[in-house]
């Protein structure tokens, strides 16, 4: 069979670069999906096993105790669901008043936008500290809250700063000049124009807020005492807490010790699966949108 002429024929320099960068990218992959694939198998397997350092790419002594022990108190599930209420009520509210306030502070028309921006810039530099915040939060009666919960970190400067670079480079002024010849008002270009528009760097600043209100432990630890509030991180925690506190608590017995010891380090990989499986799930449905809006800020050839 002939050859067809008109196909360019590739030089070897293009396919030897392909092929490292090929290389390349397959051992970063390697790298960054080896440490959670072994915490999946260390989950599964004996918890003698996993203390010997024989685990390295399927499960030895297959075992579900881990998570039988993990979901045997009954907190996990209350855990659970106060972590989807701070996050699902966190990451709306934060992400409809970020894309506002960047929004608002991209209009040319804004009276002192410059002087908003710098006092904005200024409190990503300089804090007043835990212990001021928590006197603020304490004189507010917002102590021990869920409302708190939701709303302590739902917002950022950079955040803000990544919706009003997206909006100044994305949104034309002459988009809002057409809206508002035809009557449009400030509050329905928002809704109509403004949101539909900004559906890529919505999916990243939700994810941005999501992911932090999923992992987060501090706050909670700080502000509530009631148990039953706390959400799914520090649930783990008072877990993992008990468990390696049960292995001093065995008296002189060091059989007993030693197992319960190596119980802890399963029931520790467990709680990392547990709490980490549920956001990961989340990605897929909003990579179209993140591809897209990560890049934002980003050189343009």
């Amino acid at each position: 069979m002939a050859k067809n002429p008109n196909v360019i024929k590739e030089p070897v320099f293009d396919r030897v670069f392909y092929a490292v960068t090929f290389v390349i990218l397959l051992l970063l992959l390697v790298v960054i999906m080896y440490p959670l694939w072994f915490v999946v198998m260390a989950s599964l397997s004996d918890a003698q096993y996993v203390n010997n350092g024989t685990i390295l790419l399927y499960p030895k002594g297959l075992t579900w105790l881990g998570y039988e022990r993990t979901f045997a108190n009954t907190k996990i599930w209350t855990g659970y669901g106060n972590t989807i209420l701070y996050t699902v009520g966190g990451t709306v509210i934060g992400t409809f008043c970020t894309v506002v306030a960047g929004y608002v502070l991209s209009r040319d028309d804004l009276p002192g936008t410059g002087f908003i921006m710098k006092a904005f810039v200024f409190t990503m530099y300089f804090q007043g500290g835990t212990i001021p915040f928590y006197i603020l939060i304490n004189n507010l009666g917002l102590m021990n809250t869920r409302f708190l919960m939701i709303i302590v970190s739902c917002i950022t400067v950079y955040n803000i700063i990544l919706v009003r670079s997206f909006c100044a480079s994305s949104l034309p002024r002459d988009l809002w000049e057409a809206a508002s010849i035809d009557g449009c008002s400030n509050i329905r270009y928002v809704f109509q124009m403004v949101f539909p528009l900004s559906k890529a760097i919505i999916a990243v600043i939700a994810l941005y807020i999501a992911v932090g209100y999923w992992n987060s432990y501090f706050w909670p630890m700080i502000f509530l005492s009631d148990t039953s509030k706390l959400p799914l991180q520090n649930v783990l925690r008072e877990i993992l807490l008990v468990a390696n506190m049960n292995t001093q608590d065995t008296g002189t017995d060091p059989v007993a010790a030693q197992r319960l010891q190596q119980m802890a380090s399963v029931i520790k990989y467990s709680a990392i699966v547990v709490s980490t499986v549920p956001i990961i799930c989340v990605y897929p449905f909003i990579q179209k949108y993140f591809v897209q809006g990560v890049m934002i800020g980003s050189l343009k050839g």
